[in-house]
């Protein structure tokens, strides 16, 4: 079993251990379950930086 899991954004597929190219991964992530949630995770992060942004204008 691999030691890191990936996010390919290009297929929506979690991948164990690097198998694409970086420019299509997210992560590294410890397990399979964090891979798979790295959209969910990184659009949240996005709204909350976005909202951070607006209550400092």
């Amino acid at each position: 079993m691999a030691d890191k899991f990936w996010f390919n954004i290009e297929t929506h597929e979690v991948e164990e251990g690097r198998q694409s190219d970086w420019t299509k991964l997210m992560g590294p992530y410890a397990t399979r379950d964090e891979a798979t949630h790295a959209l969910e995770k990184a659009r949240k992060r996005n709204q909350d930086w976005e909202a951070q942004d607006e209550e400092q204008s």
